[in-house]
């Protein structure tokens, strides 16, 4: 006797059905993108939501089926109305569940260098701004710095503002963050 054809081959329907159901029962992460942004003096671009206490850098939340590049160009649009063409990935740092949040991963991508003031198209954002490095870090809540001086000195996968345990490749730069 032939042994049973596998499901996916039998019935497709039912196989897709089945992984449906599991693929409901992962978990899930949410994805926040943002952006880099200089001007032409090497100031860095942040804003200030209306929404909470603090400065950020431009970006914001992926969709449901958004990659994070496709978010950060997307939030960057609403927000400040620049189409930008989102350059390489800078950081990646996973942050741990923290208030009401479950974990997360945020992505910085550069946005490069741009000309001219920035204005806000979002009623989200009441202010942005290019600020010196020193500003910036001021103005940021301390493990959203530790992300963005991450992407300055050296493109890096991080845990929640800090570098993981893996050590940096040979000819780059370590040290706290």
């Amino acid at each position: 006797m032939a042994p049973e054809a596998p499901l996916y081959e039998r019935d497709p329907e039912a196989w897709n059905a089945y992984l449906a159901e599991g693929n409901a029962k992962q978990a899930r992460k949410r994805v926040g993108a943002d952006v880099l942004i200089r001007d032409e003096r090497g100031r860095i671009l942040l804003v200030n939501p209306g929404y909470k206490p603090d400065w950020d850098l431009p970006g914001g939340m992926a969709e449901a089926n958004e990659s994070p590049a496709a978010a950060a160009r997307r939030e960057i649009k609403e927000e400040l109305g620049l189409d930008l063409e989102i350059g390489r990935l800078l950081v990646v740092d996973w942050v741990p569940p923290h208030g009401p949040w479950d974990d997360s991963l945020m992505f910085i991508f550069d946005g490069g260098t741009i000309k001219g003031s920035v204005w806000p198209t979002d009623d989200e954002v009441d202010e942005a701004r290019f600020f010196q490095e020193s500003e910036a870090q001021d103005l940021l809540r301390p493990y959203v710095w530790r992300r963005l001086r991450a992407a300055l000195d050296v493109p890096a996968y991080l845990e929640h503002g800090h570098p993981s345990a893996r050590e940096p490749a040979e000819g780059t730069r370590s040290g706290n963050l």
